[in-house]
Order: structure tokens, then sequence, then C-alpha cells
């Protein structure tokens, strides 16, 4: 296929195409878009494609195409839509928890602490270092801030669990 019969190919049947296209969408940026692509592949393939009838050829591609897009655009709203629930539903949890007192419950559970264990997890957490950092400041071993860190995270969340309940409570009342 030369660039003059590809012309004439696309002169004859744009705007039938438009038309027919119209029935599965009224979005004259999709039919265009359609369109475009359409024609685009069969440029791009015109010396492997093997078409006994052109029409028929372009009316079924561009009918496949926008129904691809319209399966595609379903999906995309699908996905959207469950997103937008999800991000609901996460909202509706986070605003049954009062997040000033767990912070607090937090708080208080590291202040019981052991003072050289609360001051290695202050530096890991609010300080953000590593703990080769961390050991390097105290003068001890990074395996020693490791343990440490360990027995705080252990011992905040035995002091959480059994304040869970207390937690818990305040929102029942």
């Amino acid at each position: 296929m030369d660039i003059q019969t590809f012309r004439n190919y696309y002169d004859t049947y744009y705007e039938q195409l438009c038309c027919f296209l119209n029935f599965y969408t009224q979005d004259v940026a999709v039919i265009e878009d359609v369109i475009q692509e359409v024609f685009l592949k069969l440029w791009e393939n015109k010396d492997c494609l093997e078409i006994t009838y052109i029409k028929t050829y372009l009316f079924r591609a561009a009918k496949n195409r926008v129904l691809n897009h319209l399966r595609d655009e379903e999906n995309r709203h699908q996905l959207l839509e469950n997103w937008f629930n999800q991000q609901q539903e996460e909202k509706k949890y986070k605003d049954c928890f009062d997040i000033e007192a767990l912070a607090k419950l937090v708080n208080q559970a590291v202040e019981q602490l052991p003072e050289r264990c609360r001051e290695i997890f202050y530096l890991s957490r609010k300080e953000e270092l590593s703990y080769k950092q961390i050991a390097e400041r105290l003068g001890i071993s990074v395996k020693t801030v490791e343990t440490q860190i360990s027995i705080a995270l252990k011992r905040i969340r035995e002091i959480l669990s059994t304040s869970a309940f207390a937690f818990l409570w305040l929102f029942i009342r």
C-alpha cells in the first residue's frame, strides 16, 4: 500500500467510521482517537497485512478498539471506585480512634522504661539515629543498642496490651 492509497482509504472511510462508532459512544475525542489508532496500525503494518476487504477490516478494527476502550474505561472506573471505598473505610476506622489518647498511652509506656533503655529508645525513634550512631554516642556496643531497643519494644507492647482494655473503654463509654 502506498501513501496515496492510504490517503484514499482515510478520506473515504473516516466519516463513515465516525458515524459507526457513535453507536458505541458519543464521546467525539474517543471516536477520533480510536480511528487514528486504527489507521496508524494499518499504516504501520501495511507490509505484513493481507486485507481482502478494507472496509470490513477498518470497521471491525474500529469496533474492537472502541469496545476495548470502553471495557478499560469501565475497569478504570471500577478500580477508582474500589480505591475510593477503601479510603472511606480506612478513614472511618481512623475516626474511631483517639490518636491523642493513643499517643499519650505510648508516651506513658515509654516513660515506664528503665532510664538507659528509654534514652536509647529516644535516640533511635525521636532523633532517628542508627544503632551504630547510638553506640558511638553512648560508648556502648551496637549489640547492646539492639538488645535495649528489643527490650523497649517488648515492654511497650506489654504495657499497651494491658492498657488496651482501658484504651478501648474510653470509646465504649
